[in-house]
């Protein structure tokens, strides 16, 4: 009988980007001063090889009051404000902050860092110069592929602001995309890979058609994004893809299926994911890991975000 435990490591050959989850942790021993610093450097580095996408305005509006009141504040006021976010003091915009969305987040970041370039916002002061340690992240995060540097950088201001709750219901979702009419949904093909549930799961994903993508659960099913633990039953996964899946786009490209015990099913795909935030110059590289069970239902599906590009064309069983 499969538990969760068990079920989370079915593929265990699986290289998965180690080095995201060190340098987010890195990042979060250091300064408020610095932390703040970095992020700016990073969106200048990025800036220079990643398309960053405007955010959208319907996803802005929940940020816009907090930005203006931002905006009319002094340099000194302002930079107050954003020391406070990394230090995830108790006041009323990390209040606010801390329940966004982690693309309002994006957003809020990337519009304070347009008005940094503007002369609006307070800038980071002339000849600054990053510590040891920050530079040492900066260049950590310079030799990472572009789809590992996009998760660490979301990771870089997820955490921010003050959460008295830190607990389920305060996230503020963006609004909800209408699913992709039926006539204009594309297929995925997976080499390898004929499987009715899996391919439907990336359809539906692509389609923002999360009503159905959650029928294809099990009740007690689970989904663990990269370097997170489990979100277990319908209603919180239901949840997370109306909060962090809108507008991805899944590419996946192969894969192969094994019978496991019990007649349930495990299915590897490799593939990629891009994100609405940095266009289709960009995708992490990714596998996902099914456990279905015998009536084809998802008792169990892992995201992992890859070591390496390399990784896309191992298979493990398949391969040996």
């Amino acid at each position: 009988m499969f538990t969760l435990d068990k079920a989370a490591r079915i593929f265990p050959e699986t290289q998965t980007a180690d080095v995201v989850p060190a340098i987010t942790a890195r990042f979060r021993l250091l300064s408020a001063e610095d932390q703040l610093a970095l992020i700016w450097f990073a969106y200048l580095e990025m800036g220079s090889t990643i398309t960053i996408a405007a955010p959208g305005a319907a996803r802005m509006q929940f940020a816009e009051r907090t930005l203006n009141e931002i905006k009319a504040m002094s340099f000194a006021e302002q930079s107050q404000v954003m020391c406070d976010l990394a230090n995830r003091i108790d006041t009323p915009i990390c209040r606010t902050y801390s329940v966004w969305s982690v693309n309002i987040k994006l957003g809020f970041w990337y519009q304070l860092g347009e008005w940094m370039a503007a002369g609006l916002v307070a800038p980071i002061p002339e000849g600054y110069q990053l510590s040891a340690n920050a530079t040492a992240v900066l260049n950590s995060l310079k030799e990472v592929d572009k789809g590992q540097q996009i998760t660490i950088l979301r990771n870089f201001v997820v955490d921010m602001g003050y959460d008295p709750q830190k607990g389920e219901g305060q996230r503020v979702m963006e609004p909800v995309v209408p699913p992709t009419p039926e006539q204009l949904r594309k297929k995925v093909f997976i080499e390898g890979v004929i499987n009715p549930t899996v391919n439907n799961y990336m359809d539906l994903l692509n389609a923002n058609d999360f009503d159905n993508l959650i029928e294809l659960f099990m009740p007690d099913g689970a989904l663990q994004p990269p370097f997170q633990k489990p979100i277990v039953g319908k209603d919180a996964i239901l949840r997370f893809f109306r909060e962090d899946c809108q507008n991805l786009q899944l590419l996946p490209e192969r894969g192969y299926a094994e019978p496991a015990e019990g007649g349930f099913t495990q299915i590897k795909v490799t593939g990629k994911v891009q994100t609405p935030w940095f266009g289709a110059g960009v995708g992490m590289n990714v596998a996902w890991r099914f456990l279905l069970n015998p009536e084809g239902k998802i008792y169990f599906v892992a995201i992992d975000l890859l070591a390496s590009a390399a990784e896309l064309l191992k298979l493990g069983r398949e391969s040996a």
